[in-house]
């Protein structure tokens, strides 16, 4: 039903040039997602509920200090973990309290293509401007199967699309070949979260990207090695905690000061970098979060909080930035 050819997509996606930010089929300019974009976690209470109040103060924390774009319901946003009705009250949260701010990224990836194009084709998007997509997990298609996924998602999503290739979590790794096979025929398709850590596959990517498809770091330590080989930013964890930071050298990377960028980057962060993630993500992050006094230290079964010895080496690293 979904087998596609790749002739077919030039007449349907003519119709996504014009992006959409707003609701289904209202179609308007494209969106620029370059500089510092943040995948937002989800605050939850003792009770395990989503803490709005929390996700309040974190949404304008971010509008207010740099952030160019929020990613709602990533994987930093424990969305697996999120039932249906929690998804949709959480996006339209973030989507009411941005008000038009800055663009609002969705995350809507599976591994089943059929139920993701149902949801494609019947979700609200009143409000967001981009779909970010992960390759399909567990079942580990081929390179093949990852391109007739993406090309039945471009044929069904209203909204322009982020493919998201992190290897690590899906146990598949999208190569520069299929990436850019994509984004030569699905021209609804704009750009590519690479977290693959391979930097060669990245500078690929790059060098043969067609005209309006871009890369952006999926990875906070890889941030200026990317824009250095022309990527256009990050879409960042440690910025959930550091948007004024990160925006700052991101944006001088950007500018051309991509050496002094990287070196304040590892100088101020490197250390950082490895304790958010030692015992994953986001338990590193909302260790942090917490240490500021932003959001409660709880994460939804079967992630759980760092342990104290993590904590602890956190809360030494942060006394840093006091």
């Amino acid at each position: 039903m979904y087998l596609c050819t790749e002739k077919a997509f030039y007449s349907i996606n003519d119709l996504f040039r014009g992006y959409s930010a707003g609701k289904k089929n209202h179609f308007m300019t494209k969106v620029n997602f370059m500089g510092l974009g943040v995948a937002l976690i989800t605050p939850f209470n003792d009770d395990g509920s989503v803490d709005w109040g929390a996700l309040s103060g974190m949404i304008e924390y971010q509008v207010s200090n740099g952030t160019n774009y929020i990613v709602a319901l990533g994987t930093t946003a424990e969305t697996p973990t999120l039932s249906k009705q929690e998804k949709g009250a959480v996006v339209r949260f973030i989507v009411e309290k941005v008000n038009g701010r800055i663009p609002v990224v969705m995350g809507m990836g599976g591994n089943n293509t059929a139920e993701l194009v149902k949801e494609l084709q019947s979700a609200d998007f009143t409000g967001i401007s981009a779909v970010l997509s992960v390759t399909p997990y567990y079942n580990k298609p081929t390179q093949e199967g990852l391109f007739q996924h993406y090309c039945a998602l471009s044929q069904a999503s209203p909204l322009p699309i982020i493919l998201y290739n992190v290897p690590g979590r899906t146990g598949v790794n999208m190569t520069a070949e299929t990436t850019l096979r994509i984004a030569r025929h699905c021209s609804n398709v704009i750009a590519v979260k690479e977290a693959s850590g391979n930097l060669d596959q990245i500078k690929a990517i790059i060098d043969g990207a067609p005209e309006g498809f871009h890369v952006i770091s999926g990875d906070d330590a890889f941030t200026t090695a990317v824009i250095e080989r022309g990527g256009i930013g990050v879409i960042s964890v440690v910025g959930n905690a550091f948007p004024k930071e990160m925006s700052r050298l991101v944006h001088s990377a950007l500018e051309g000061d991509a050496v002094n960028a990287r070196n304040k980057m590892e100088q101020d962060f490197s250390r950082l970098f490895q304790l958010i993630f030692v015992e994953g993500n986001p338990a590193g992050i909302k260790c942090i979060l917490h240490l500021k006094g932003m959001v409660k230290n709880k994460l939804r079964l079967p992630l759980v909080p760092v342990s104290e010895n993590t904590l602890q080496e956190i809360k030494k690293e942060l006394s840093r930035f006091c």
